[in-house]
């Protein structure tokens, strides 16, 4: 049975639960018509594996909210929250161990999440997800996230230059 609890800093290792890969296999493209979201897939002629940098977060010395998913004492997923000067929580990381995909644990770590924002008084949460990780953005919208924006310009100049992101919210019901 899965658990997902805050970590804390006796456990504080548990945050730097490393990147799996994923696979890339479609893009999500945004439309705003009349102030309404609405979106359309294009799937990529072949798709490809891609992996995040790991991150070195540091419970002790970081502020947010780190919250894993346990399975027997192990750390399977990991949540991470970050206040801003909105009234959402914004889900900065959401990443779960490649042998429990679809198996709801992210879905839990989206529930604990909301469950936070809840506790804290504001409104909802919010994550960004890029549009060519059509994975992540149909996840997002299939836990209850509606799309609140779209950028792309930000990763001009870079390597990742033909990305944009999608901004997804959840308010609370």
């Amino acid at each position: 049975m899965v658990e997902i609890c805050r970590i804390d800093p006796a456990h504080g290792q548990d945050a730097r639960l490393k990147n799996e890969s994923f696979l890339l296999w479609g893009r999500m493209i945004p439309e705003l018509h009349e102030g309404i979201w609405s979106y359309r897939t294009e799937r990529f002629s072949q798709a490809e594996e891609m992996c995040f940098p790991d991150e070195p977060y540091d419970v002790e010395k970081e502020e947010g909210i780190f919250l894993g998913a346990y399975e027997n004492a192990a750390c399977i997923g990991l949540a991470v929250l970050r206040k801003q000067m909105f009234r959402y929580l914004y889900l900065d990381d959401l990443k779960v161990k490649s042998d429990y995909r679809r198996c709801g644990v992210g879905g839990k770590l989206i529930q604990a999440c909301m469950d936070e924002a809840r506790t804290l008084g504001m409104i909802g949460v919010y994550t960004v997800g890029q549009d060519n990780n059509l994975s992540a953005c149909l996840f997002y919208l299939r836990h209850g996230f509606a799309i609140g924006g779209f950028d792309n310009r930000a990763y001009r100049g870079t390597v990742q230059e033909n990305k944009a992101d999608i901004y997804f919210y959840r308010d609370l019901t």
